[in-house]
């Protein structure tokens, strides 16, 4: 689990222009989804462990993670990348430098639809082409995910470089067990990420917590490193993280594995409006 806490780094979706979705019809596609998934009650948090979400049993109707709930574009052919080479990851421990191309015009023409940066789009397409075999995982899911978590990479005024760094590095609050934040202590590797050797901090653009970076880590754009401060690296980390839930295109599968993510029903529901926003811009 990336993080057993609320988000760090949680962005209010009407404060830019990305996405678009705002007002009455983001107000709208929430109640259609409380209402389609009966949202009579919410989930638990399984405390400062980071062992894993569950649902909250619910006598009076299932949770969002009980339900099929899929982005309208998490695999539409308008919304598939182009590509004209690609190999797929095998497991969470296969780090090896994949190979993938992302065709140049198809990125750029809807990087520029979709108002994302373009090494942030080229970083999300080639993740999900590269996936897990057998997990279907659209790009438009891990640009929620992306626009959420760091406003993909570009939180605070920063610029997302060509190479997928953030022009300053972008950290979460010291998880220090204040408020509801877990207490997660710092070790000599994790430090090297954050600078703080007390406690921990997600980082970078995905806001991957350092142990959980350990296990899911991939180098996404055959640089030779993975490092969670490059989106091209954190975008595969993060599929094959919510991969690890199966195909993100069967059943409550999609909602199971952002529900993993972070254990919200809020943030469930932020990232499939940004998902649908994204699928909405570039068909």
């Amino acid at each position: 689990m990336k993080r057993p806490a609320p988000a760090v780094t949680m962005v209010n979706m009407t404060s830019t222009r990305q996405p678009d979705v705002v007002g009455l019809r983001r107000c709208s596609i929430r109640v259609k989804l409380l209402h389609a998934v009966g949202l009579m009650a919410g989930v638990v948090l399984l405390g400062a462990t980071g062992s894993g979400v569950q649902p909250a049993s619910n006598p009076h109707g299932p949770a969002i993670s009980d339900q099929k709930i899929v982005p309208r574009g998490q695999m539409s052919p308008t919304v598939v990348p182009k590509t004209t080479r690609a190999t797929r990851g095998t497991s969470r421990s296969d780090n090896k430098a994949p190979s993938a191309a992302v065709d140049p015009a198809w990125a750029r023409r809807t990087a520029r639809a979709a108002a994302i940066p373009l090494p942030a789009l080229t970083a999300y397409a080639r993740a999900s082409m590269l996936a897990p075999r057998g997990c279907r995982i659209g790009w438009t899911t891990l640009a929620g995910v992306g626009w959420i978590e760091s406003q993909h990479g570009t939180l605070g005024g920063r610029r997302l470089r060509r190479d997928g760094q953030s022009s300053s590095p972008i950290l979460g609050p010291a998880l220090d067990g204040s408020g509801e934040f877990a207490a997660i202590g710092a070790t000599r590797a994790s430090a090297r990420w954050h600078g703080n050797r007390t406690w921990d901090r997600a980082v970078g653009p995905m806001q991957f917590i350092p142990s959980t970076w350990r296990t899911w880590q991939a180098d996404g754009d055959g640089d030779g490193s993975a490092d969670p401060n490059d989106l091209d690296d954190a975008a595969l980390a993060a599929a094959r993280y919510l991969c690890q839930s199966g195909d993100l295109m069967v059943g409550d599968t999609w909602a199971r594995a952002i529900l993993s993510y972070n254990n919200s029903t809020d943030y469930v529901l932020d990232v499939y409006t940004a998902a649908d926003a994204y699928d909405d811009r570039t068909r």
